[in-house]
Order: structure tokens, then sequence, then C-alpha cells
């Protein structure tokens, strides 16, 4: 069993990331991640590792990261193997992101929370299969004054 299989990683995106659907209509975004760090020499040694996400997670990234974007990702790592053309046997590792945020050590975010669907992102957008970047211009909703807005 794979308890405790968690990562944290904080990085710059390496590439925009990209949003496809599935046959069923679930959300699947993947983009690249880098960091650097110091080696003893003074020399940085830069790590890089592909990340997907799913669902909600995977719209609200496509909209909100770009190439370059610092980035707090939480989630476990997953291993796949495979064989290439020439019978190679291939493997690689990569983070499946449970959480993504950005990273505000050198910069700023406006945070602005979508409206709640309850299909768990599992469907796409009005007309924005194609993974374009849409922004709502939805009223946030209304609480009434004696109500936790959570």
């Amino acid at each position: 069993m794979g308890f405790d299989n968690t990562v944290t990683v904080v990085g710059n995106v390496t590439r925009d990331p990209e949003l496809r659907f599935t046959q069923g209509g679930m959300a699947v975004a993947n983009f690249g991640v880098a960091w650097n760090k110091k080696k003893q020499d003074g020399e940085d040694e830069v790590s890089f590792f592909d990340v997907s996400c799913f669902r909600q997670l995977a719209e609200n990234v496509a909209e909100s990261i770009t190439k370059g974007s610092r980035v707090v990702i939480y989630g476990t790592l997953s291993q796949r193997s495979w064989e290439n053309q020439e019978g190679e046997r291939r493997s690689k590792v990569e983070i499946i992101a449970d959480d993504i945020a950005p990273s505000l050590k050198w910069a700023s975010a406006e945070i602005r929370r979508n409206e709640f669907k309850g299909d768990g992102g599992g469907s796409p957008r009005g007309g924005n299969a194609g993974g374009g970047r849409a922004v709502s211009n939805a009223a946030p909703p209304a609480y009434d004054m004696d109500e936790e807005p959570f």
C-alpha cells in the first residue's frame, strides 16, 4: 500500500498547461515544473518533473497558470513504465497533483472563487472544451449576513 506517498514541490512552470478532456468528459491538464538546488560547489542542479491534474483542478490550472509561474504543488508520485518502438523499456516518475497554488514569495495573486457546479469538474463548461482561458463574469454568490460564506 502507498500510504504517506505525498510530495510538496515548489518550482517554476516550464510549459503552459495543456488541457484535454477524456471521452467521458473529465478534464486533464499536464504541464512541467522545474526547481533549482545549489550544490556544495555553488553550481545549480535543476530537477524537472511532469505534473498531471484532473477535473476542476485541471480546468482552474489551465485558466490560471502559465509558463514561468512559480507554483506550490501538493500531490503524490506515480511511476509509469512502457516499451518504446525499438522495444526498450522506459519509465517516468510524475507528480499527480491534489492541489496547486501560486507561490507568493516573489509575486502576488488575486483569488477569485469559482461557482460550484457539483459535477466535480467532469464535464466541459459551456463551449470552452478547447482549453481556452475563459474568465467568468458571474457575480459572486449572495450570502445571508448571519451565514458563514464557507
